[in-house]
């Protein structure tokens, strides 16, 4: 689904104004959900990388980023998510070789590139099984709402740009929650990008001064350099497409096309035929989790650009996650 463009204003509409009832009727069961909720404490260290908004935010470079981290010290960390646009129910550890993004969801295949990571619609149950498969630590992508599952360290990413969008719950805005009731639960901010919706100064009025807002950008990855100067078409089925070709736009790309899909879209042969014939020649770019989800022909014509994080300061990141190995994590 491609989020409403009232979603995104800052003023209310007429849309919004209608839909509102529906959408405090939503941020009342979610905190019914949260309330009557009985989590299971996993004998491990649980950090989840969340957001409060549909659709992308950068929750998975701030998770591959955490997991580096992480095996940077020498833990057995794995990943355990729902696996979003996949029919597994799970548990289920994810094996890149012989499972596809229609089993197991796009972002649990670029995971498991880099850790074990297991799909499963109980987080409970997959938290089990991981810990049995030998983990030590434990990174939810996702899981910020579900609360089957105690965690010891929570991290809301949220996008500079984009922020919370009109601050309005779904349906009448992009918020899963109320912004009080995530902050409340959250350990940390981090800020993806320059703070354009002024994400900081609503926290800070919100009254949660005292949760820190980690400040972080993300960056097309060094071997996509040599696109600068060059001819691309671009195209990208995720949260916020337009994030996509602006990075390729500050990249220094020609950019001779761009088409938005609808996020998690799953792409058909022939959309990609039709991608490759309009570049009439161009270098045909995607992102990393649009090219897993490609045929295996298509993966072979088609350029994946990948992003990569940057903290404006290191140490911050690195404390927390000192907190939660020591086991002193807000949680």
């Amino acid at each position: 689904m491609r989020a409403p463009d009232f979603w995104d204003r800052k003023t209310d509409g007429v849309l919004p104004t209608l839909l509102r009832p529906l959408g405090c009727m939503m941020a009342g069961l979610a905190a019914l959900r949260q309330k009557r909720a009985h989590p299971f404490t996993a004998p491990v260290p649980v950090l989840c990388v969340g957001n409060l908004v549909a659709g992308g935010a950068g929750k998975t470079p701030v998770a591959l980023d955490i997991v580096a981290r992480l095996k940077a010290r020498g833990k057995s960390v794995q990943v355990l998510m729902r696996g979003y646009g996949g029919t597994e129910i799970g548990p289920l550890c994810v094996d890149p070789l012989n499972h596809d993004a229609d089993q197991v969801g796009d972002e649990a295949l670029l995971l498991a590139e880099i850790a074990p990571t297991w799909v499963s619609r109980d987080r409970a149950l997959g938290a089990k099984a991981a810990v049995d498969a030998g983990a030590e630590v434990l990174v939810l992508d996702d899981g910020f709402q579900n609360h089957t599952l105690h965690k010891d360290l929570s991290l809301l990413v949220i996008d500079g740009g984009y922020g919370f969008g009109n601050g309005r719950v779904i349906p009448a805005g992009p918020l899963r929650e109320t912004v009080a009731n995530g902050l409340q639960r959250a350990d940390a901010v981090i800020l993806l990008g320059a703070d354009e919706a002024d994400v900081w100064g609503r926290v800070q009025r919100a009254g949660f001064k005292q949760v820190p807002v980690l400040r972080a950008t993300l960056q097309p990855a060094k071997d996509a350099q040599d696109l600068t100067g060059k001819s691309v078409f671009a195209f990208a089925g995720i949260g916020r497409p337009q994030k996509f070709f602006d990075t390729l736009s500050r990249l220094g790309c020609k950019l001779v096309g761009c088409k938005a899909f609808d996020d998690h879209h799953p792409y058909q042969d022939g959309e990609i035929d039709t991608i490759l014939r309009d570049a009439a020649g161009a270098a045909v770019v995607t992102t990393t989790k649009d090219h897993v989800r490609l045929s295996a022909r298509h993966r072979a014509q088609v350029r994946a650009v990948a992003v990569t994080l940057t903290w404006k300061n290191e140490q911050d990141i690195e404390s927390l996650l000192d907190r939660l190995l020591k086991g002193d994590a807000g949680g």
